[in-house]
């Protein structure tokens, strides 16, 4: 894979992919500041989501608009172990092990305080993260945020490892290989992710393809599909201390047949209720929020930021 493409613009200096050690595998990552100034305030950690092809390369459009406003944070865009540039070992991978690769980057790597900005259903990563380092982690933003359900019940273990050893087979080798080509890619962001067809564009197409061209890629993403995220996180959430900023797409959908039915509003509701310092915001688009709605989730963020810190 080719080193961080997010450029294009005056406004960012992007430093090229860096590594560090963490368990012996290589994890990539990217400092992102902008340019001819000094950064100021807190920095971003992003949290990438799982998926076919998916990486840190997700934050591209983000961090672009981000500086292009005027914003001078610094931005940390790690990829997870199993995505992008890091080593993708053969493994069952688990919220907890992202976030113990998250917390030795931040002890040994940022070591200051960030502000968590995680997409989607990679929110029980940052649950655990906050669990582990609280002190290192100053506040969060939850990017379209999984359906309530989808976070408050446990999949039973049986059916977690039933999932994975079905994907963790020549069954599901062939599987990725069908989901990698550009028909399904196409089909399955506009069923899932944005809200019009016309939002697949070949950047987002692209990146996947490339994203996605290691077949050892298909380990994190056939973790997730196995549902080893899906646990009851109630208690983790309503001992959140830290200010945290929940944004909706108008249109949120779920995975879930079980939750088809909440609407955007009960979702921000349950959260908030949930959350000790919790505010919310719906802003056009579904469900990946920083890429289809960029400028206004970049709008969001800034204003969390500045009003809270």
């Amino acid at each position: 894979m080719q080193p961080s493409a997010v450029t294009n613009t005056t406004n960012l200096t992007a430093s090229p992919s860096q590594f560090y050690s963490w368990n012996n595998y290589h994890c990539a990552y990217a400092v992102h500041q902008p340019t001819n100034t000094t950064p100021e305030g807190i920095p971003l950690l992003l949290i990438h989501p799982i998926g076919v092809g998916l990486s840190r390369q997700f934050w591209q459009r983000f961090c672009r608009e981000w500086y292009n406003t005027g914003q001078r944070n610094s931005i940390y865009n790690p990829d997870l172990l199993g995505c992008g540039e890091s080593d993708m070992p053969h493994l069952a991978y688990t919220p907890s092990d992202w976030a113990e690769q998250l917390q030795y980057f931040l002890q040994t790597v940022v070591q200051k305080p960030v502000i968590v900005v995680v997409q989607g259903a990679l929110l029980p990563v940052a649950i655990e993260l906050v669990q582990k380092e609280s002190n290192l982690i100053a506040g969060l933003v939850l990017s379209g945020p999984p359906a309530w359900g989808l976070m408050t019940n446990k999949s039973s273990e049986w059916q977690q490892k039933l999932l994975w050893n079905l994907l963790d087979s020549p069954f599901g080798s062939a599987f990725y290989r069908y989901a990698r080509t550009p028909k399904f890619l196409r089909s399955f962001s506009t069923r899932q992710l944005f809200t019009s067809e016309n939002s697949v564009d070949a950047e987002w197409l692209n990146t996947l393809l490339v994203g996605a061209e290691n077949p050892a890629s298909r380990h994190a993403v056939f973790s997730f599909l196995a549902g080893f995220w899906r646990q009851d996180y109630t208690s983790f959430i309503a001992s959140i201390q830290q200010p945290t900023l929940a944004v909706v797409g108008e249109t949120a959908s779920s995975i879930s047949e079980k939750s088809k039915q909440e609407t955007p509003d009960e979702r921000l509701t349950h959260y908030l209720a949930c959350l000790p310092q919790g505010r919310g915001i719906k802003i056009n688009g579904r469900n990946v929020l920083p890429y289809e709605s960029t400028a206004e989730f970049v709008a969001a963020i800034a204003t969390f930021i500045n009003e809270v810190f």
